[in-house]
Order: C-alpha cells, then structure tokens, then sequence
C-alpha cells in the first residue's frame, strides 16, 4: 500500500483494501479525513479546483443544499481513485460499485460527480438507502469498490 495521504484510510481496524489474485477489494469510503480529524461537510473542506469543478456558485442557499452532497461524492470517489491507484490499477479497472445513501435524493448530484471519475463505460452499480453511517449524522454516502488490478502487468 501507498504512504500518499489520499489512500482511503480506514477509520477503525480493517484495511483499506485487500487483493485476492487479480480482484482488488476497497472497503466502504466515507468523506472523512482521518488524518486531518475532517468530516467533509461542504464545499470549503475540498480544494478550490475540485469545487470549481463541481459548479460551486458562491450563493449561499445553493452551495449550502447542493456542497455537502457534492463535496461528499467528490472526495470519496477521489479516495476510491487513489486507493486503486495505490493497488496499481486505475479507475477504468474499477468495475463494480456499492452505494449507500443516506436519501435516495441524493444519487443525481452523485451521479453527476461520477461521470467525472468514470468518463467511459461505468462500472456495475449497487444503490441502497440507509438509515445512517458512522461516525456521524453527517456522512451522506458511502461507497465500496471493486477492481481487476492484475498482479502482473
């Protein structure tokens, strides 16, 4: 595993990731920042380049309902690419997805943040709704992927 700060790092006692041949599993990612003690709630805890990105407007009451959604997908989906970046792969090796959301509602903002990721074909897709996600009433979305990273080449 990578020592790079953008690895997705677990918040208790599980790994990352963990490879079995060729498939590279993630574990669920959330939008926080272990290291910076950071739960991603809005625009102003991504870099300006990645809020400019995501349409951010400056306007208060459309930053305040769209950010934390968007900011939250962004920086889970820019783990998801470190980690598998990490295991030697890239993001067109990912070709399975798990989401949970918090509200349902949510997945069009989603949606719109992973085609960034995931210009080409998308990979395979769980959506699931949950009633709530550690460690906090904050976190909107979790996501878990899978890879085909081959050990060789």
């Amino acid at each position: 595993m990578s020592d790079s700060g953008d690895v997705a790092q677990p918040l208790a006692r599980y790994a990352a990731w963990r490879r079995a041949g060729d498939l590279v599993f993630l574990s669920g990612v959330i939008a926080v920042d272990p290291a910076r003690k950071l739960i991603v709630r809005g625009y102003d805890d991504i870099p300006a380049d990645a809020r400019r990105l995501l349409g951010a407007t400056g306007e208060f009451s459309t930053d305040f309902r769209e950010g934390p959604i968007l900011a939250q997908s962004w920086f889970v989906l820019d783990r998801i690419r470190a980690t598998v970046e990490a295991a030697g792969g890239r993001m067109s090796d990912v070709f399975k997805l798990v989401q949970y959301f918090k509200q349902l509602d949510h997945f069009p903002h989603y949606s719109r943040v992973r085609r960034l990721f995931f210009p080409g074909e998308p990979p395979a897709s769980t959506v699931v709704e949950v009633s709530g996600m550690l460690p906090s009433a904050d976190i909107l979305v979790e996501v878990e992927a899978t890879a085909l990273i081959p050990l060789h080449g």
